[in-house]
């Protein structure tokens, strides 16, 4: 695949505008010193580049642009639009947004602008067209940032009006709206376009601003918040576009953000990007997962725009990343697609909220610390690397469905339990594979299903049109499937599917659930397989009967021991799993070394290992990017014994071994 980039970008979030401009010369030494050859500006300089609403300065701005440019950087160019100067909001207080509780918001923090306001859409527009005019034809602009990490929603008057026009667009008569949210509940019957009112505290949202009165309404407003912040990105990106019909245009996600529909946004961007933060206590697999979702937006390489060097701020416990720890995160980025390491931020800022954010450059301002001397490593085996990883891809055998509507509507449901969580039971599933060194792809619910042996739907609550076609072709044409309790009860606007769970995907699964039970956290049951193996089931139970399908495993106890837990049902040249209840590690294990011996599925290695080891393949070349995350010493597979390490240049031996955070990544010659 070709790569967007000359180079692997590596430098992140920089800000010379809060500092002299001695200290711009020093930076430049030192970045220089840790082969640091890309920089993020102009992220939040509207104010400082636009004072009023009729002047523009644009002199320190040049000054930073001419001076990178010098030094031979790759810039990446933000649109600074991610928050509004205090003169518009003094002058335009409607541009402000209108939070969940109905407070009507002053001028403050970022992500503070309405994205249905015409007055913010004017001036961000004005403000885009100098930039793109004045930087577009800088060959050292090589991608340009569109505002960043839009994030949030609003429940102003702007938003009401415009959710009634995207309402009117999708269901044409107020009959058929009234008909998809079932608005005879509760007696909500509306009449006329302007009786509808954003779901927030004051109307169907819930105190606690989790559940809602109407789904269908809820899931509605979160597809147009989504789309209205989507439209924002669309304007300054065309704006960009007119005046460069080459360069590389993005935005910063943040990996499984629930506000937004990303598989949706990624059709709009040229490369994904996102931002990496997970703490000092998230699995590995959790944060493989991310990385994984970001490359299966587009299914091609990302851009790493953001990690921490050392430690972040704005976790309940900012704890530092221990010696290495950075380095390897950061291969394990690459592993999974990235093509390029940014860090926020480049040099510590001396106020606000993210003064003890980690830094390239930290406090003390000199070179002389332990997480500079890893960033110089790392940007010295990057620089080694070349273009030799850039555009390669990972090929997966295993497709996993993420679907932001399922998402949202999965989290909305009143019942059976309070700890059912989308994204965690996702990673459950999840886990399996990264444990056993079998790659996975993301995938959105209407993809390419015929690419993968196996796939994984966990909690497929919400089937849509032509999503049970498709999955039924998938598993009639030789596809393994596993999909679990949870699945198949509503349709796109939350309403139940009668004739039975699990609805639509009834006859692919061969089993019919008739009532679904919610375990205290104190309670659990147990599935018990042919083979006398016991996995503790916890959270719900389905109580299923055969239509067809096999049953491999019973619960244990209550009145539904007996009653099938797990289920495999032949379906064409293919076969679906249904897991009936949240089983434990070892259980969910146990069902999918089925279902990957069904569908021939192979781990990267051979022998189990507790290393993590993912693929990235380039036209000639496979690159085994083999990382320990563990306290223990753990041998190198002897698969790779006579490769080279690309790291060191030399080649694998037998017995070599590897302790925490080492990382190795084995250029193996395609066969």
């Amino acid at each position: 695949m070709p790569h967007k980039f000359g180079r692997i970008l590596y430098g992140g979030d920089y800000n010379p505008n809060q500092w002299p401009k001695e200290i711009w010369k020093e930076d430049m030494r030192i970045f220089k010193d840790a082969r640091i050859n890309s920089a993020s500006i102009n992220i939040f300089s509207w104010a400082k580049i636009q004072p009023s609403e009729e002047e523009y300065d644009f002199s320190q701005l040049d000054e930073i642009v001419e001076m990178l440019s010098a030094e031979n950087y790759d810039i990446v160019m933000a649109t600074s639009t991610a928050a509004m100067p205090a003169w518009m909001v003094k002058k335009y207080p409607e541009v402000a947004r209108v939070d969940y509780q109905g407070r009507k918001h002053k001028f403050g923090q970022r992500h503070n602008a309405c994205p249905n306001s015409t007055v913010f859409q004017k001036y961000a527009s004005a403000l885009v067209e100098q930039l793109a005019k004045r930087y577009a034809d800088n060959k050292h602009v090589t991608c340009w940032h569109i505002s960043n990490e839009y994030g949030g929603d609003c429940y102003c008057e702007n938003c009401e009006k415009a959710f009634r026009v995207w309402l009117r667009n999708k269901y044409k008569s107020i009959e058929t709206l009234n008909e998809a949210w079932n608005m005879e509940f509760w007696g909500h019957t509306v009449y006329e376009w302007d009786e509808i009112v954003l779901p927030n505290m004051l109307g169907d949202g819930m105190e606690d601003g989790i559940n809602t009165a109407f789904a269908g309404l809820s899931i509605d407003y979160r597809r147009f918040n989504s789309d209205s912040m989507l439209n924002n990105y669309k304007m300054e990106r065309d704006i960009v576009r007119r005046y460069n019909s080459d360069v590389v245009i993005t935005t910063n996600l943040m990996g499984a953000y629930k506000n937004l529909d990303y598989f949706k946004w990624a059709k709009e961007m040229d490369i994904v990007s996102w931002d990496n933060y997970p703490s000092l206590d998230t699995p590995w697999s959790y944060v493989a997962m991310n990385h994984d979702l970001m490359r299966g937006l587009k299914s091609e390489p990302f851009m790493l725009m953001e990690q921490t060097p050392s430690q972040q701020n704005w976790q309940p416990y900012n704890s530092l990343k221990r010696p290495g720890q950075m380095r390897a995160q950061s291969y394990q980025t690459i592993a999974h697609g990235a093509d390029t390491v940014q860090f926020f931020q480049l040099r510590r800022s001396v106020g606000g909220c993210e003064k003890f954010h980690g830094a390239v450059i930290a406090h003390v301002g000199t070179e002389d610390t332990r997480v500079f001397r890893e960033v110089k490593q790392l940007g010295e085996e990057l620089a080694s690397l070349g273009t030799s990883t850039l555009g390669s891809v990972n090929e997966t055998p295993v497709g996993m469905i993420f679907d932001w509507d399922n998402y949202w509507s999965f989290e909305y449901t009143s019942g059976p339990s309070v700890a059912l969580e989308y994204v965690d039971q996702i990673h459950r599933y999840y886990k399996y594979f990264y444990d056993n060194n079998i790659g996975v792809s993301m995938i959105p619910w209407d993809g390419e299903f015929a690419k993968y042996k196996v796939i994984v739907a966990p909690v497929l609550y919400m089937v849509k049109k032509s999503m049970k076609e498709a999955l039924e072709e998938y598993v009639k044409n030789g596809g393994i499937l596993i999909t679990t309790y949870m699945s198949g009860l509503v349709n796109e606007s939350d309403n139940v599917y009668l004739g039975g769970y699990p609805g639509p995907l009834r006859n692919l699964t061969g089993v019919w659930v008739e009532e679904i039970d919610a375990l205290l956290p104190q309670d659990q049951n147990e599935a018990i397989f042919a083979d006398g193996y016991r996995s503790k089931c916890t959270i719900v139970c389905d109580l299923i009967h055969l239509e067809g399908a096999d049953c491999m495993a019973t619960y244990g106890r209550d009145f539904y021991a007996g009653m099938p837990a797990v289920t495999k049902n032949q379906y064409g040249a293919g076969c679906t799993y249904y897991i009936g209840s949240c089983m434990d590690q070892e259980g969910i294990a146990k069902v999918m070394e089925m279902a990957v011996s069904d569908g021939g599925v192979k781990p990267l290695v051979a022998n189990a290992t507790k290393l993590e080891i993912t693929c990235r393949k380039a036209a000639d070349w496979d690159f085994y990017f083999v990382m320990n995350f563990t306290d223990e010493v753990l041998e190198v597979p002897s698969e790779f014994v006579g490769n080279e390490d690309v790291l060191t240049g030399q080649p694998v031996q037998a017995g070599d071994v590897m302790k925490k955070y080492d990382v190795k990544i084995v250029k193996v010659k395609r066969q």
